[in-house]
């Protein structure tokens, strides 16, 4: 049997998915996409936090081309808000994502990885958004994404010109969190998801759901967010474990 187009592997509440197209690269195909739909859309019971990563040294490289279908314009427009509604799935599902990053972050892998919450990337990593040397545009959620990092002027230069950016430059803008030595990524991505996954639950999910949103609020309306976030995780169970555990000097154990 042919090995799974992505890997899962759980253990300790910790789920590893491995984009997993060995010789393209793991360029996105409608069927990669569908099985981390699936995934996201109902992850399996007892997982806290999920490691992103591909293999054969890549990322992954974005659309495969050489799969592309030719789509009208409503056709190409429904087939980007797909992207964008499982791009959401991933940052709004409330699992913590890390990627493990190295070789092509390139195009909608691009969009896939500033759709993840903690990224981290090994020196063969490169980031480039070459659509617009193609004749096309971003359409899986760069242009909010990877525009709200990098900002518009910055993003503008990468597209006209392709430009290429390596893992110290991508953690300068902000395309990368960490950037650590060859062979360094997955181990360093395991441990901060085990890290995350022992944080309280409810803690880890309004910090998902609400800090990209109050981004997007007027100051007075997300200062008021951040009083319903603090309400809600101050007086829950987790937070009475948390401030007990700290006046015992131990570690939380939260539910």
């Amino acid at each position: 049997m042919s090995a799974p187009i992505l890997k899962t592997e759980i253990a300790d509440g910790v789920a590893v998915l491995t984009m997993n197209r060995p010789g393209k690269r793991n360029a996105m195909c409608d069927a990669l996409l569908d099985a981390i739909d699936g995934f996201f859309s109902k992850p399996p019971a007892g997982v806290k936090v999920v490691v992103l990563t591909g293999t054969e040294g890549h990322y992954c490289s974005g659309l495969d081309l050489s799969e592309h279908e030719q789509r009208d314009a409503e056709g190409t427009m429904r087939h980007s808000r797909n992207w964008h509604s499982i791009m959401d799935k991933i940052q709004y599902g409330g699992l913590p994502v890390v990627s493990a990053m190295f070789g092509a972050v390139i195009g909608g892998g691009l969009e896939l990885a500033t759709s993840t919450h903690v990224r981290i990337a090994e020196p063969s990593t490169i980031f480039q958004l070459p659509e617009g040397r193609r004749g096309i545009f971003v359409g899986g959620g760069a242009s909010v994404r990877v525009g709200r990092i990098l900002g518009a002027d910055r993003m503008i230069e990468m597209m006209l010109t392709g430009r290429k950016y390596g893992a110290d430059e991508g953690l300068a803008l902000g395309l990368t969190h960490y950037a650590v030595g060859q062979g360094e990524a997955l181990p360093m991505a395991l441990n901060l998801a085990h890290k995350i996954a022992s944080n309280a639950p409810l803690s880890n999910y309004v910090m998902i759901q609400a800090l990209s949103r109050i981004e997007d609020m007027d100051k007075a309306g997300g200062l008021f967010t951040e009083s319903l976030c603090a309400a809600l995780t101050q007086t829950s169970p987790d937070a009475i474990e948390g401030l007990q555990a700290f006046l015992q000097k131990r570690d939380p154990k939260f539910s």
